[in-house]
């Protein structure tokens, strides 16, 4: 307080640290409501600076809390959750660091190994998902027992794993590891009270001197270990560059494939059935044939494969048989042929068991305006061993058409009499290869023998393929053989050149000479 109220003095007086300023003559009530209103002012202060306190330790308690789960998230990135082994994205990181020390000094050598299990679907489908994911672990501390500590095993996904050995010295530890792997997996595990066994198809990658981009080195251990798979398994194949090659070519061989049918390159040939006892020709069976733009005819072990694995095979097997039972229909419609002329299509076993396969042939045989009874399809033994449910309907609904089924390259397989007796099977065809070994000597037609046996007590028609000599022919005819097709009657025409050929062929007796 002061009675000096010049506002020099005022202006003064807060420069020397004041707070307020009260002039003579005051008053009892403001000089209380000021101090009031400053302590009030303090006690904010106070509380101001306690709250910046624990908002300052929460902060720091929070940026702890999001370093330790950047950390562990940072883990988890680089980590498969089931193994915790190193995860693709991981491996990656050092398959790159080993290629560029392969760079920098050439000594630095390494290799890479693809591994993939054989068969672990199986082990899934039986026990459940659960006890694969226990397994999965157990194989993974196998693999782990087999490396030394600066190997570096991750899991790519599924049952994939990956082995970056680094620090080679000499290029056949790779070869010797994976003799290892094979070696360790020849024991069971032991996995809910059973013995489950595992192989691995391993692909190597040893060389890797002229690589740069680590997607190129694994993409070729992968190619690799497909090789070691398609060689029958359990097994480990070094890359070639031979086998890159190969995969481009079959990818594009796929690709082209796809196109075939919108290119008109594909074309069905039909080879004459004959009924061996009057010559006569009694049917046909589709064949298809691939008429490439550049690579020209592609035989069907060629692309028929691809199309199997790629799922393809139901659309070129659709296409067939439109065609085929197109064809027959016209052939009948000119007069070419009579209403009991047949066409045979091969029907692949996925195509089979397809739970719409039925209406897909009652649509094309009434698009075709066919008669049923005059198509015949041509399965093999797997697709009745299937026994599916959808595969048993399919077979009795095709019987209450009265289309008839007959078993291709019976003997070749896996043959099973009682499957035969089980569903209702007309025709029994005998394989080419059994044909070809028909020469003067008996003893070397005792399985044509057998299957014609089977046949008759079946009461199934036999149909031998491959007929190529007349000696042939006259052993099959000795033995009772009902139908033949092959070389010496025909081969596989494409549909006009058939037509030439059933609008002037008569009934023939083949030339034959007496079996010895």
């Amino acid at each position: 307080m002061s009675a000096a109220d010049d506002i020099t003095n005022k202006i003064e007086a807060f420069k020397v640290g004041g707070a307020d300023y009260i002039t003579k003559p005051f008053h009892i009530e403001e000089v209380l409501a000021r101090i009031q209103n400053q302590l009030a002012m303090i006690e904010a202060q106070q509380t101001i600076c306690q709250l910046n306190a624990q908002l300052e330790g929460r902060v720091k308690e929070r940026t702890k809390q999001l370093e330790t789960a950047n950390s562990q998230l940072s883990k988890l990135a680089f980590r498969d959750p089931l193994t915790w082994l190193p995860n693709r994205a991981l491996l990656m990181q050092r398959l790159q660091e080993a290629l560029n020390q392969r760079q920098i000094n050439p000594d630095n050598q390494f290799a890479v190994l693809y591994l993939d299990c054989d068969r672990f679907k199986p082990v899934n489908d039986s026990l459940g998902h659960q006890a694969g994911d226990e397994l999965l672990i157990a194989i993974s501390e196998r693999l782990n027992s087999v490396l030394r500590q600066e190997d570096c095993l991750s899991r790519l996904g599924g049952d994939e794993f990956v082995i970056l050995l680094g620090k080679l010295e000499d290029s056949r530890y790779a070869t010797q590891v994976a003799d290892r792997i094979i070696n360790s997996f020849a024991l069971p595990f032991r996995l809910r009270g059973k013995d489950i066994f595992i192989s691995f198809s391993i692909g190597i990658v040893l060389e890797c001197s002229d690589y740069w981009d680590p997607e190129e080195v694994l993409r070729d251990a992968d190619t690799a270990m497909y090789q070691a798979k398609a060689l029958g398994k359990d097994q480990y194949q070094i890359f070639e560059p031979s086998m890159y090659q190969a995969v481009c070519h079959r990818l594009q061989l796929e690709t082209d494939l796809r196109q075939a049918i919108q290119r008109q390159e594909l074309a069905l040939y039909y080879q004459p059935i004959v009924e061996l006892a009057t010559g006569n020709i009694v049917g046909v069976e589709a064949l298809i044939r691939w008429h490439h733009p550049t690579q020209g005819l592609i035989p069907p072990d060629r692309f028929i494969p691809i199309a199997e694995e790629t799922g393809f095979i139901l659309k070129l097997g659709h296409w067939a048989l439109r065609e085929a039972c197109g064809h027959l229909s016209y052939w009948q419609d000119q007069g070419i042929v009579g209403s009991s002329f047949s066409v045979s299509v091969n029907v692949s076993a996925c195509q089979f068991a397809q739970p719409d396969f039925v209406k897909q042939l009652d649509e094309i045989l009434a698009e075709t305006h066919l008669d049923p009874q005059c198509l015949k399809l041509e399965i093999t033994e797997t697709v009745i061993m299937q026994d599916t449910p959808s595969v048993a309907d399919n077979i009795s609904n095709l019987q209450e058409r009265s289309i008839q089924l007959s078993i291709d390259d019976f003997g070749t397989g896996y043959s099973s009499l009682s499957y035969l007796h089980s569903f209702s099977v007309e025709n029994l065809k005998i394989d080419r290869s059994f044909i070809n070994r028909l020469h003067k000597k008996k003893n070397n037609f005792g399985l044509v023998t057998a299957i014609v046996q089977i046949g008759k007590a079946m009461k199934m028609n036999l149909i031998a393929e491959g007929i190529e000599t007349s000696e042939q022919l006259a052993h099959l005819k000795f033995l009772g053989c009902q139908f033949g097709q092959g070389y010496l009657f025909s081969k596989p025409l494409p549909s006009q050149e058939m037509i030439t050929l059933l609008a002037t062929t008569l009934p023939k007796h083949w030339e034959t000479s007496e079996p010895s």
